[in-house]
């Protein structure tokens, strides 16, 4: 065999099955959208459009008013709450980026049929969730220059370094202890739920 043809024999892949990702595909996959905005789409949705949208879509789970329906989660509210026992992470409590509320709306909802709403549709959401919180006026309109310039109340108390310190132990290979004693755990420092009872037990403890 020559080397050309043992070339073009490989070219199916390690495994000799698949094939390489058309564009369309890629595209399918291709769909975050990042805080600065980069990746929304063109079209745009108003807060009384998202109110329809939001009837129809969304409110048998999250409530008329986004104050959550059993134990589908609450979307609005939840301001302050967040150094509490029970704190409640609502897009106006908690959520960093409007960018990134679009994104999440329109990878993952509604719960029953993810991605199944219009760009458009997905712009007057975000724009209607925002208004349920009070973060933008009942006559916003949102789309790709918008809403990356809306600040949400949270954004600023996150945190994108890692603030873990970088660890380089070296591996035990001589004399090394026959055993190992833990002496400390996040459990013994009530970080963790409890698993033996009732969930909130053991944060209240």
């Amino acid at each position: 065999m020559s080397m050309a043809a043992a070339c073009q024999a490989e070219s199916a892949g390690y495994y000799g099955y698949g094939e390489p990702a058309t564009k369309e595909q890629i595209a399918g996959w291709d769909i975050d959208v990042r805080p600065d905005g980069k990746g929304l789409p063109e079209g745009s949705g108003t807060v009384d459009e998202g109110m329809n949208v939001y009837e129809t879509y969304c409110s048998s789970c999250h409530g008329a008013f986004g104050e959550g329906m059993g134990r589908f989660p609450k979307l609005a509210g939840g301001d302050g709450s967040l150094t509490e026992d029970r704190p409640e992470k609502t897009v106006g409590s908690y959520w960093p980026y409007a960018s990134t509320l679009w994104d999440y709306i329109h990878r993952a909802m509604p719960f029953f049929a993810p991605q199944s709403l219009t760009d458009d549709q997905v712009y007057a959401l975000t724009a209607y969730v925002l208004n349920l919180n009070y973060i933008v006026d009942g006559d916003f309109v949102a789309n790709k220059e918008t809403l990356p310039k809306v600040k949400m109340p949270n954004e600023d108390n996150f945190v994108w370094e890692d603030p873990r310190p970088d660890i380089h132990n070296e591996r035990c290979m001589k004399d090394c202890r026959d055993t190992v004693e833990v002496t400390d755990s996040a459990v013994g420092k009530n970080l963790t739920p409890s698993t033996t009872g009732p969930l909130d037990k053991g944060l209240t403890e």
